[in-house]
């Protein structure tokens, strides 16, 4: 049996990273292309480690990125995520990666998927097919080539990087149900609090919104947490996450994005996200650094693919701004966004800040825009090795 050579990139995008791809160098036929790309991953994988592919056996390092020219007017590439189960055969294409968003541009650059000035400020269209929305990179270029060394720091990342800023246009469904796959709405039961009645929880308010990502957002307490909780806190009580799991589940039908609580576990891994909130509080965070209460507004934590998450996924961090920009949210009656438009938010790894322009047209909230900044870097090129089928 012979190996496949597939021309790929590893790219690191915020707080996460991933082999970004072209789609002409894949195949077609959808089935083809994900059973290839589970075997580049390295999934399923019994021991969980991703010993024998690309992934790192964690949710923010198990991701594909297929990326073509668009034909739509206004953007410059079409952009595909995949989130890649570790020990099952699936590839979850429902949502976005927000810190993979970040690095788009930077690829697109590189492959000459579109041209940029030799020097200053490029800036990239992209339309995000998975969840029909339409995301700015502004990427900065120096002598004709992408930027990427500079001395901008993002928390949950080592070493500093050139600033990507990253705009996430109507990132919330319209309320004509387009956008999202799924789900419709920015607020899918036209309420911005609804009560989950989850089995082994209980009943427990929650704000379900598409922005972003679907995204369900619960008071910290609700489910016996504090808010100032780190991996090691969580990850290991297999009752805790099965609790999680159980309202995400809940959650994931009550937006109509799946018609069981079984297919939303089984099928439908990567989407809606759980998130929660609570007051600022002082804490240390995983790097040993003391993050203070005055300097951020609320504390947030988010799951994805069935634990905690490190930091923040960036779409996390599109639904925070979104749902704080909009009254009578979990969020927003913890946190509303400031006057500056901008709301401060500790995560495991560190602070963020995100922004939002958020206005009320006619008794409904419109996002326009939410802004933030990451870092992006290439870090292997060149073409993947797979078995040949």
């Amino acid at each position: 049996m012979k190996q496949l050579r597939i021309p790929a990139v590893y790219m690191r995008g915020g707080t996460s990273k991933g082999v970004f791809f072209l789609a002409h160098d894949l195949p077609s036929d959808p089935a083809v292309r994900d059973r290839l790309l589970l075997r580049i991953i390295g999934s399923p994988d019994r021991y969980g480690k991703h010993t024998d592919g690309m992934g790192g056996a964690t949710s923010s390092t198990s991701k594909v990125v297929i990326l073509s020219k668009s034909d739509r007017a206004g953007c410059d590439v079409d952009y595909r995520f995949g989130q890649v189960a570790i020990d099952a055969p699936v590839i979850d294409w429902s949502g976005n990666c927000g810190n993979l968003s970040a690095a788009v541009g930077a690829f697109a650059l590189s492959a000459r998927l579109v041209e940029g000035p030799a020097d200053g400020m490029a800036t990239v269209r992209i339309w995000q097919a998975n969840i029909g929305k339409v995301i700015v990179n502004h990427v900065p270029m120096q002598g004709g080539e992408v930027q990427e060394l500079g001395d901008f720091e993002l928390d949950g990342v080592a070493f500093p990087a050139a600033e990507v800023k990253v705009e996430f246009l109507d990132p919330a469904a319209d309320e004509e149900g387009g956008g999202q796959e799924g789900g419709g709405a920015m607020f899918p039961s036209g309420k911005r609090i609804d009560v989950l009645d989850v089995p082994g929880v209980g009943q427990l308010e929650a704000t379900l919104i598409n922005a972003g990502n679907p995204t369900i957002f619960v008071d910290a307490a609700r489910l016996g947490l504090t808010g100032m909780e780190l991996q090691g806190d969580v990850n290991g009580d297999k009752a805790l996450l099965q609790r999680v799991e159980a309202v995400r589940a809940l959650g994931a039908v009550a937006m109509g994005l799946v018609a069981t609580t079984e297919e939303a576990t089984a099928k439908r891994p990567h989407t809606p996200k759980l998130a929660f909130v609570a007051k600022p509080a002082s804490y240390m965070a995983s790097d040993g650094k003391r993050i203070e209460a005055g300097s951020i507004d609320l504390l947030a934590r988010i799951f994805s693919m069935g634990v905690l998450h490190h930091a923040m996924t960036g779409t996390g961090a599109v639904a925070i701004a979104a749902a704080a920009a909009i009254p009578g949210t979990v969020v927003s009656r913890v946190a509303p966004v400031g006057a500056d438009g901008r709301v401060r938010f500790g995560h495991p790894s560190g602070t963020l800040s995100v922004g939002a322009e958020a206005r009320e047209e006619a008794g409904q909230w419109k996002v326009a825009k939410v802004m933030m900044s990451r870092s992006a870097r290439r870090l292997m090129e060149g073409w993947v090795r797979v078995p040949a089928e």
